[in-house]
């Protein structure tokens, strides 16, 4: 058993991984397990992890048959987990070295805290450093926190929580991107308190994260929304929630139409077709009972339901305009 089990996904990530590791390496808190899933990398990752799984046997390597996304390699090393807490570290990501130890504290001396926020820090590729913007508080109810992480207005989903709930909930791998952003917000909701702690997760921002590259993959956005709102419906949540998610479905679906207007011209012929076909399954299914009036009467959000051709001229003259007045 540990005190913290660390959940490393990695694919194609040889160019930041030792910085990654190392800084698993130096952890002031030493009772922790370092499981890394190599999701079928086409580098030397995996040799990489070897590397160090053979000289620190707190490190776990394991191996995907084929490439299947962050989730899915999580949670195939959540198999493995013997962690009283869980956590992440992306593989071009790192932490200051006492960042575990921080969050262990702020669990130890909380016992009703059940998910624990680091201090997000942003790496710029010029070097330069930056706080995630986050609202200053020490202690949120869970369903608090879920609310604002619909926008992540005000919070951010890098954290570890108690290994109960990682373990109920483990990671939705319903899309191969975003669907992972659904775990966290249904373990904030589940949660009797989110807390903050010192410790430093350092966050590096660059072109080919593929959560900032352009393909595809972006608009997964949909399937993660709906996802969600599924798995909130089996979980019999309040009336009022499913509410929010209904408007979270539709907002979504805006967004992800914001999306298509400013990077088709970056999309294949092939990607554009599966850009629109994702966002027109969005507007035909999403269901609007519950959803603020204020809302679906709005220029730009109204559902026009009865065409789809209309509905995209909507979308294309409010944000042509949002373009020309500098909103996007």
């Amino acid at each position: 058993m540990s005190k913290v089990s660390v959940l490393v996904a990695v694919y194609n990530a040889e160019k930041y991984l030792r910085e990654c590791l190392d800084s698993l390496s130096r952890q002031s808190l030493r009772d922790i397990q370092i499981i890394c899933v190599d999701d079928a990398s086409e580098d030397h990752s995996y040799d990489i992890l070897n590397e160090y799984a053979r000289s620190d046997n707190r490190f776990l390597v394991k191996k995907m048959d084929h490439n299947s996304g962050q989730a899915v390699a999580r949670n195939e090393g959540l198999k493995y987990a013997d962690g009283d807490y869980v956590c992440f570290l992306d593989s071009d990501d790192y932490l200051s070295d006492d960042a575990l130890q921080q969050m262990v504290s702020v669990f130890e001396n909380h016992p009703e805290t059940d998910c624990v926020l680091l201090h997000l820090v942003l790496v710029h590729e010029n070097g330069n450093l930056g706080d995630f913007p986050v609202d200053d508080f020490s202690v949120l109810p869970g369903e608090t926190a879920f609310r604002k992480s619909l926008s992540w207005n005000g919070i951010h989903g890098v954290y570890g929580v108690r290994a109960a709930i990682q373990k109920q909930y483990p990671y939705d791998d319903s899309a191969l991107l975003f669907s992972d952003d659904n775990t966290t917000r249904i373990h904030y909701l589940v949660s009797k308190e989110v807390r903050n702690c010192e410790g430093i997760y350092y966050y590096r921002q660059h072109a080919v994260s593929m959560t900032h590259s352009v393909s595809r993959r972006r608009f997964e956005k949909m399937k993660a929304a709906q996802s969600l709102l599924a798995q909130l419906k089996a979980m019999e949540v309040t009336t009022d929630i499913i509410h929010v998610l209904k408007e979270n479905v539709w907002l979504t679906v805006i967004d992800q139409y914001k999306d298509y207007f400013r990077f088709r011209h970056l999309l294949s012929e092939a990607d554009r077709r599966y850009a629109l076909t994702q966002i027109r399954k969005g507007w035909q299914t999403a269901d609007l009972i519950g959803v603020p009036k204020r809302l679906l009467l709005k220029p730009g959000y109204m559902p026009l339901r009865f065409s789809w051709n209309l509905f995209r001229l909507q979308e294309e003259i409010y944000f042509s305009l949002r373009k020309i007045f500098g909103r996007i």
